[in-house]
């Protein structure tokens, strides 16, 4: 026996409207992804300047006096100060890092003679396992390999050369809008938190409000104890590689651009203290290997102290969160936006954590 449902336009509608909605939302989130990774990148840079525009602020107003026309000042004092400072670190290292890399080729017929007796040391080598020809060898896959190179770098020099415009142009809007949020965030937040608490629910929304600006706390607290262990690490870096120039010779010029180099990659979470230790490392091989070698020696039990002792002891229980917790974030972080994911996903990660404690009380502000 087979029943006839009956339904009006109306509800039809309704039924086929959702569905397409969400099709429709999901459309233009996708279409839009790039520009919301830099309008969230943008706040979550504002936000971890917002420690830095509090103390310029608290500055002026401890010189001359409080104003509002001041909190502005204080932001863009403190987005200069930042820029300032990652433009001079990029000016110092870089230098470095080409005259260095320039240095190891022009040495490096000389140390491989010292190291391996020249090619014919190369060759005795190689009959020990039966290769008579080892430096022939060596020749062909050199030159195959820098064909090899030289094909890929030509096929690509102009998708490359686009990709580095898009980045750059990336970037301009991340630093533009950083400083515009700076400037009118707090403004188009208090805006928004006046027009909500004039509805009915007032109790909800300062509940919704108290929790955002825990969240914020999350991220600007993270960002700014980072920072603080990033250069007690550069410091250590510094302090390590000017022992070693005094011992082993080489230019001691090379400590504030090596120290640099740590702090800077010390904002990568969990892989970022790898990464600077193994830039300098090979820094320091292109002047003296033994350095380089006793740097590595060093500076891996100087991590161990450092994640184990002094970063606990100043971040502290800050975030709560676990360190699978942590890990797991990181990862999705990278597989989602690269780089810029691998940053933001520890303070997401404590910002997400806080909405879950507070999740009572916001059903209970509802209530």
């Amino acid at each position: 026996m087979s029943k006839q449902i009956e339904t009006d336009l109306k509800t039809f509608v309704k039924f086929w409207m959702v569905p397409l909605l969400i099709a429709v939302i999901i459309f233009i989130l996708y279409k839009a992804a790039t520009g919301l990774v830099i309008i969230g990148a943008s706040i979550f840079l504002a936000l971890a300047l917002r420690p830095l525009v509090n103390k310029v602020n608290s500055f002026f107003a401890h010189v001359f006096g409080k104003d509002k026309k001041h909190q502005s000042l204080s932001a863009v004092m403190a987005y200069i100060i930042v820029v300032l400072v990652i433009g001079s670190i990029i000016a110092i290292v870089g230098p470095v890092v080409v005259n260095e890399s320039t240095k190891f080729v022009q040495n490096f017929p000389d140390t491989f003679e010292k190291s391996f007796g020249g090619w014919d040391g190369i060759n005795k080598f190689g009959q020990n396992f039966g290769i008579s020809d080892l430096h022939e060898q060596i020749d062909h896959a050199i030159m195959d390999l820098s064909n090899n190179i030289l094909g890929v770098f030509g096929n690509n020099l102009m998708s490359s050369l686009s990709g580095i415009t898009d980045i750059v142009a990336k970037i301009a809007l991340v630093l533009v809008l950083t400083l515009l949020f700076l400037l009118e965030g707090p403004g188009l937040m208090e805006m928004l938190w006046g027009s909500l608490e004039s509805n009915e629910n007032r109790k909800g929304v300062k509940e919704y409000r108290r929790i955002i600006t825990r969240m914020a706390d999350v991220v600007s607290t993270y960002v700014s104890k980072q920072i603080l262990v990033a250069i007690i690490d550069g410091c250590a870096t510094m302090i390590i590689v000017f022992i070693l120039s005094l011992i082993m010779g080489f230019s001691p010029n090379l400590a504030i651009p090596m120290g640099m180099v740590t702090m800077l990659f010390y904002m990568i979470p969990m892989f970022g203290q790898f990464i600077g230790g193994s830039i300098v490392a090979l820094i320091l091989l292109a002047s003296n290997w033994v350095a380089a070698l006793i740097f590595i020696v060093i500076y891996i039990v100087y991590a161990q102290i450092e994640n184990n002792v002094i970063a606990p002891k100043i971040q502290g229980d800050a975030l709560k969160l676990q360190p699978v917790i942590i890990l797991s974030a990181i990862v999705i972080g990278m597989y989602m936006f690269g780089l810029l994911g691998a940053i933001i996903a520890i303070p997401i990660a404590g910002c997400i954590r806080v909405l879950i404690e507070e999740i009572p009380n916001l059903r209970a502000a509802r209530e």
